[in-house]
């Protein structure tokens, strides 16, 4: 089948579904239970354990761990479990004043030794934790925790807000299995059931933050956004969140539906692997010219994300209208950058060669976000034109991260968080500063290059913002010119609720799904 015929019939079976889901009672008339919530997600995370993967974002989202500190619907940094934090005059040492008063879900108080237990633990689980911050000491006295760091951390609060570093009671390890019955944590709710295909919480009765409104929440994972969404119509789940762009404008109805809409931190990207036929500069810079990001966004996805072109997203001001992207969209560049590298059509079959090999890629793909098949087949229909070979693999979540790590891929496509910690420090250092002796596995590309390095060292102990501004700029124009990853788009957020709720809200970081805030609305 022909590459537009593909497709066409990508979007018939949309409208399809759209119109099942529409006549399909569509009303969302089950009457809501003031006692249970029912939330509609999809779910990556294969246990609770936090410093599993990145199974700490699953934690949070599901109202059972909090961090030190947390990020408002401006991606401010906000006190959580420490009511308060300073830093030393050497800018060496943070002081964190934990917030008296809170108890871990089992009754038991924290304290900055449970805090400072907590983090130890997350660092020795998880060898992602030191690319955050490494420390030298870390006091525990009374409700005080001061951590004496390796060098100057200007984004400290912001580290710690990140879900890795969410705070547990360590003590109970012994006689609880967190990975398959949850960790004992400070949220509203607790575990009281989890396999991968639905969570059971119940109301943790020693919330310190004000009344928890629901004695269970189902969290049922719906990994199919079309089903996301039949289940949310039906009344099958209260709330869903990030339900398909194209599946929105069926819960127009206010009279049923609120909509918490906003614009994301995320970039859709395909990291690229250095180390096979991609590692040509001008090959790489060819891939990314012959992809049109303009239609795969206006046309393809029908204007609900926007054009892709640098690391970090427009909605956060980081120069996004002032870079230049050197591989916009340009066939004939990509030919000439393919015949330069010696790239030829020896055989006429459409598929370039050289030394007797073809021009193949294998672009990686996981299909529990709608978006990233699509994009994958718009990509390789354009770099078929100018002679690509693209094969595409799909695969589970789970395997993504590893293969990131590994450089299982030519292009590995992921949807991610640019500014998890509060700016896109991490996110940019994890995949594009060198890995040296292991000490940053997230680049697991191979892509390397000095100039980069140097500006990530003065970014990291900067702590006036415009000066960081201009430096988060600086490494983003280097990662382009390089063509170090293509950029495909930047979509929207969203959770979606009935009008049975309120206080269901969606946060910028993509961290706090279910919180005591979400409670039966007012008749």
């Amino acid at each position: 089948m022909k590459r537009l015929g593909r497709f066409t019939c990508l979007l018939l079976l949309i409208c399809m579904a759209a119109t099942l889901i529409a006549g399909c009672g569509g009303s969302g008339t089950k009457e809501a239970d003031p006692t249970t919530l029912r939330i509609g997600v999809t779910n990556f995370a294969d246990s609770l354990e936090p410093t599993e993967n990145y199974f700490g974002w699953v934690v949070m989202r599901y109202g059972l761990g909090e961090s030190l500190a947390k990020f408002d619907e401006k991606m401010n940094v906000q006190p959580w479990l420490a009511e308060s934090w300073q830093i030393s005059a050497d800018h060496m040492s943070w002081t964190f004043k934990i917030r008296d008063g809170v108890k871990f879900s089992n009754g038991k108080p924290l304290d900055a030794a449970a805090v400072k237990a907590s983090l130890e633990r997350a660092f020795a689980k998880n060898k992602r934790s030191v690319t955050f911050f490494k420390y030298k000491e870390m006091k525990a006295d009374g409700q005080t925790l001061t951590i004496l760091t390796e060098k100057p951390e200007p984004n400290m609060p912001g580290f710690l807000a990140d879900p890795l570093f969410l705070i547990v009671d360590v003590s109970a390890e012994p006689e609880r299995n967190f990975a398959k019955e949850g960790p004992i944590g400070t949220g509203p709710y607790m575990c009281k059931s989890f396999v991968k295909d639905k969570a059971v919480m119940v109301k943790n009765s020693h919330y310190w933050d004000g009344e928890v409104p629901y004695e269970t929440v189902e969290i049922p994972s719906i990994d199919d956004p079309n089903t996301r969404a039949m289940a949310l119509q039906s009344g099958e789940v209260d709330m869903a969140v990030n339900i398909a762009a194209g599946d929105i404008s069926l819960f127009n109805d206010k009279e049923k539906f609120h909509i918490d809409r906003i614009p994301s931190l995320r970039t859709v990207l395909a990291r690229i692997n250095q180390k096979g036929v991609l590692g040509d500069q001008k090959v790489r810079a060819a891939f990314i010219s012959a992809c049109d990001r303009k239609v795969y966004n206006e046309v393809i996805l029908k204007g609900t994300f926007i054009e892709g072109k640098a690391p970090v997203p427009p909605s956060m001001d980081y120069g996004f209208d002032q870079l230049t992207d050197p591989n916009s969209y340009n066939i004939d560049r990509a030919k000439q950058l393919l015949a330069e590298a010696g790239w030829k059509d020896a055989d006429g079959d459409g598929i370039l060669e050289k030394d007797g090999k073809k021009l193949t890629v294998d672009f990686v793909v996981y299909n529990s976000r709608a978006e990233l098949p699509i994009y994958a087949e718009a990509a390789q229909s354009d770099a078929k034109k100018v002679g690509f070979d693209v094969k595409i693999k799909t695969v589970d979540y789970n395997l993504i991260d590893k293969m990131g790590i590994n450089g299982e891929y030519d292009l590995l496509i992921s949807n991610i968080t640019t500014a998890n910690t509060g700016d896109p420090e991490i996110f940019l250092n994890w995949y594009w500063r060198t890995n040296k002796n292991g000490d940053n596995p997230q680049n697991g590309s191979g892509y390397s290059n000095p100039a980069l390095d140097a500006k990530f060292a003065e970014l990291s102990a900067e702590f006036e913002h415009q000066k960081r501004r201009q430096l988060i700029i600086d490494i983003q124009q280097i990662i382009m010119n390089d063509g170090a990853a293509l950029f495909l788009g930047y979509p929207e957020t969203n959770i979606i609720s009935s009008v049975s709720l309120e206080g269901a809200r969606m946060y910028p970081s993509d961290y706090y799904w279910l919180t005591n805030k979400i409670k039966p609305a007012k008749k």
